[in-house]
């Protein structure tokens, strides 16, 4: 059942429960995108280690996240079980083999995977001010603060750079907002907190150098398998906003970076976003139209994006219109919007004679699904009640021992292990404040000293100078420091930035269209 240039799935039954024909996803679709849905526990993950399998071992690269630990046995050799053994006797499995694949693990904590970060630069301000649950105020001083960055060469690597930059923003506002538009202080305050909650939250993990190289995720191993990176999600999960960010900006990055490929005969990269409902709550609308965007185009360099959720309700209908692939496990339709969302799934499918969708979703058992790929022309093939084939690899987590031997010998080992803290805007904004506050230090005692009684006694004869020569010079020593105005550290700064920027007119960086910095 196993051919070249396309993924056994399963194999589809007849209405007596006979077995129809085997189903599978071609390769050469692989990158119009695909959804998987379902209730916990019918078998989603399982369904998605078989995809991830199949793409890895036709050399496509596999991006994954592993919410529950599960996904990791993929790097482990699967073991035989009466449930696997049964599953591919029942389908006529005869090919079935054990395998294991070559996994990178990933976790921006580094305690379960190599570290993974980006710069604050490179995130941009939408998707910052998304992570941060930003108002429309706090958005537009956001953007004004990377606007400020770009024109004054300021990098913007950490939170610790980025607080900088808003303090001092925070202490220049009223010069700045003639220059950018209003910029409050309470804005500006409101976003140091949010900042604040953010690192209390963990965040401060994933921002930093060095960032992250795409080219590491598109790896092959030696044998021509396509390295599957599995990014430990189990405690980021705790933090579902910075999950569901760090997945945005990853597929933005992918977007902005790689080249137009148009259709290749197999994609380049596959990535797959579990729990997808994440990014689309209480998403804005601009955010929302932005993703719909880049998972239209990012098709044609190569790369297909597959979102795995509990209902298909939880992605917009114009993301959801650009899944060609769907695998739908079963649906329950207690509540309304449980009964809503099995009518939706039943009703994107090219509909099957032989069943009645709605009807079936419902009574779908573990490990079976309906499933619907592209075929010939691209067209949907009609709609399957299919039984998923068992997957190669281990089910089940790797222990400890066996994940740290994996990142041991892991192709990135020591490429991100280690932070590396270069000079940015924090460092540069600093060294000029302390040079504006040593140089205003030195005007003070001059000026002091200036104002200092001569040597003399303080009278003399006529004609010979003395105390009208010490008047005279008095009255200069007053008359040029009548004319200074005390200036705080951080204006100091502010005029310092500013000979900066008028320095580097026409040197704004470009921003892509998610807002993340083009390399």
């Amino acid at each position: 059942m196993i051919e070249e240039g396309r993924i056994f799935i399963g194999a589809s039954r007849n209405p007596d429960d006979s077995i129809n024909k085997p189903e599978y996803l071609d390769l050469k679709f692989g990158n119009r995108h695909g959804l998987v849905t379902g209730a916990t526990g019918t078998g989603k993950t399982v369904t998605l280690q078989v995809l991830a399998e199949g793409f890895s071992r036709a050399g496509v690269p596999v991006f994954a996240a592993d919410i529950k630990g599960d996904l990791s046995g993929i790097a482990a050799r699967g073991e035989p079980k009466d449930f696997l053994t049964k599953r591919a006797d029942q389908i006529g499995f005869a090919d079935y083999e054990f395998d294991q694949f070559p996994v990178i693990f990933w976790d921006l904590f580094g305690q379960k995977g190599h570290r993974v970060r980006t710069t604050v630069a490179e995130m941009g301000p939408l998707l910052l001010a998304r992570l941060m649950d930003a108002s429309e105020p706090q958005e537009g001083v956001i953007n004004i603060a990377f606007k400020i960055a770009d024109e004054a060469g300021l990098p913007l690597l950490d939170l610790k750079d980025f607080t900088s930059l808003l303090n001092y923003m925070g202490e220049n506002a009223s010069e700045l907002s003639s220059q950018y538009g209003l910029i409050s202080k309470a804005s500006v305050g409101s976003i140091q907190r949010a900042l604040l909650v953010l690192e209390q939250q963990g965040a401060e993990h994933f921002f930093g150098e060095p960032a992250l190289k795409i080219s590491d995720i598109m790896r092959t191993s030696n044998n021509g398998y396509g390295q599957i990176s599995v990014l430990a999600a189990d405690k980021l999960m705790m933090n579902p906003r910075l999950y569901a960010t760090f997945l945005l900006w990853l597929l933005s990055e992918l977007f902005e970076e790689l080249p137009e490929v148009g259709d290749p005969e197999k994609p380049k990269l596959v990535f797959f976003f579990d729990e997808a409902h994440l990014l689309f709550n209480d998403a804005p609308k601009v955010l929302i139209e932005r993703v719909e965007q880049v998972v239209r185009l990012i098709r044609s360099k190569g790369v297909g994006v597959y979102f795995v959720t509990q209902n298909p309700l939880d992605v917009p209908e114009t993301v959801l219109a650009q899944l060609g692939n769907r695998v739908q496990h079963a649906l329950r339709a207690y509540s309304p919007r449980e009964q809503k969302a099995v009518k939706t799934a039943a009703e994107t499918f090219r509909p099957n004679p032989a069943f009645d969708c709605a009807t079936v979703i419902t009574n779908l058992g573990t490990g079976e699904a309906l499933v619907s790929t592209l075929e010939a022309k691209g067209a949907p093939s009609i709609v399957e009640r299919t039984l998923i084939r068992p997957p190669s690899g281990r089910v089940g987590p790797l222990t400890d021992g066996e994940r740290q031997q994996v990142m041991d010998r892991s192709p990135v080992l020591g490429l991100y292990d280690e932070d590396v803290d270069r000079e940015s805007a924090f460092e540069m904004l600093t060294a000029r404040a302390k040079k504006a506050a040593e140089a205003e230090a030195a005007k003070r005692a001059q000026a002091e000293a200036a104002e200092q009684p001569g040597t003399t006694s303080g009278w003399s004869l006529p004609g010979f100078g003395g105390d009208d020569d010490n008047r005279q010079s008095r009255s200069q020593s007053r008359g040029r420091s009548s004319g200074y105005q005390r200036e705080t550290v951080m204006e100091a700064a502010m005029k310092s930035v500013a000979r900066t920027v008028a320095t580097q007119v026409g040197r704004a960086l470009v921003r892509g269209i998610l807002g993340s910095l083009k390399r």
